[in-house]
């Protein structure tokens, strides 16, 4: 489809989405952002750019366990790498209404801090879930975790308390039984959180130094369990926050929520979608790849492939190739630009932690607990190790110095060479 035309499923909403960049710069940034980054870090939901990709290399074993540390309670949120230090989540006591934030030393272990506090909202969740579903986040200085009971807490690295919103208190409406789960973004020192329910259903931008809001938007009234993503831009300013529902994907300006454009066609509520190589990637009739030459100009379709969607796992994109892990389950990993499928590769289990990679290995846990290494070779990908956890693990695992950290259900492990 050539550039400058509105297909109907792709609608600008105001002027400024119709500035169109040079492609070339949209990726050239969006690689200078990526290697600037700390590779000691690991900040949110999917790592620093939210896209499953680390910089430099990962350990080539997955059963070289450094160390194990005991979490409390219940969790199925992932953990993030902050400096030297691990931070994750938990929600422990017979209701899961005791709220934890933990931080652990990444040399040995060991337990630096655990914060506590009490639930404001409800607890009621999915046996399979857990009231600490969703990732922490961090700007490097502060960490913000979100839990099921819609409460949103700012701590500094130390754990001291600097902020805490109880949501359930100004949006009683906002919750499901089932459990809520999406993770938290930080761009432009603002948290952006998708609170989406088939009852009450917004999306809210935090100021993190204050914890006020800076904007809400109105959702749609489905519940939904996707992250948002981050599309980068020349420089912050320019940054692009997509939001995905049941009724397509958002972009906005992460710091005042003005709509840039929209893509209105549908989209799963579970697996989020993916960015990279100057295109979208969404769980929308299948796999569909929306073309875009800079994250605020109008995406337009490029390709869709149905039997390239994902199940629960969220899609990504790498060194040209975009990865989905299907219900069968196979990872398949296609062309990013013509959607043509180069290789595929049966795994074992059914997945809800999402693969993440770190050169040409990736790493996928299974639900049961089993860690499946997988080498990404140009021809074929093959199975390259195995281990087995024992526990469950739905949380997606962080990646920094050259380890894989990842929490099962009551524990927080670290692989290393």
């Amino acid at each position: 489809m050539p550039w400058g035309t509105t297909p109907a499923d792709v609608r600008p909403t105001n002027r400024s989405a119709r500035s169109v960049l040079l492609s070339g710069l949209w990726v050239a940034s969006f690689l200078s952002l990526a290697s600037n980054l700390s590779a000691e870090d690991w900040l949110q939901f999917r790592g620093n750019n939210a896209d499953s990709v680390a910089t430099g290399e990962g350990p080539a074993k997955l059963d070289r366990t450094a160390w194990s540390a005991p979490l409390p309670g219940r969790g199925n949120s992932g953990p993030i790498v902050v400096g030297d230090r691990i931070f994750v989540t938990a929600s422990s006591g017979h209701n899961q209404d005791r709220l934890h934030v933990l931080a652990f030393e990444a040399a040995d272990g060991k337990l630096a801090w655990d914060r506590q506090f009490w639930a404001t909202g409800r607890t009621q969740c999915h046996p399979k879930m857990a009231v600490a579903s969703s990732n922490p986040a961090s700007d490097g200085q502060r960490i913000v975790a979100l839990y099921s009971t819609n409460d949103l807490i700012c701590l500094d690295r130390d754990g001291k308390l600097l902020w805490f919103r109880g949501l359930t208190y100004e949006y009683p409406n906002a919750s499901n039984s089932l459990g809520m789960a999406s993770s938290p973004l930080i761009v432009a020192d603002t948290v952006i959180a998708q609170i989406e329910t088939d009852d009450d259903s917004f999306a809210i931008g935090v100021d993190i130094e204050t914890g006020e809001t800076r904007w809400k938007l109105d959702r749609p009234h489905q519940d939904n369990w996707t992250s948002p993503i981050i599309l980068r831009g020349s420089d912050r300013e320019h940054d692009v926050v997509a939001l995905q529902s049941s009724k397509g994907l958002t972009g906005i300006r992460p710091k005042t929520g003005e709509l840039v454009w929209t893509y209105t066609e549908g989209a799963s509520t579970i697996p989020s979608s993916g960015a990279g190589a100057g295109m979208i990637f969404v769980p929308s009739n299948g796999l569909t790849a929306l073309a875009s030459a800079s994250p605020a100009a109008i995406p337009s379709k490029s390709w869709r492939m149905p039997q390239l969607g994902p199940s629960n796992a969220s899609l990504l994109c790498v060194n040209g190739r975009v990865y989905s892990v299907t219900g069968a389950p196979v990872l398949i990993a296609a062309d990013a630009k013509t959607g043509h499928v180069d290789w595929r590769l049966r795994l074992t289990g059914t997945f809800y932690a999402s693969p993440i990679v770190a050169g040409e290995r990736m790493y996928c846990f299974n639900d049961s607990g089993l860690a499946q290494l997988v080498e990404l070779g140009k021809e074929r990908g093959k199975i390259a190790g195995q281990h087995d956890f024992k526990e469950s693990i739905l949380g997606t695992p962080a990646l920094a110095d050259k380890a894989v950290y990842v929490r099962s259900d009551q524990h927080l492990w670290k692989i290393a060479d």
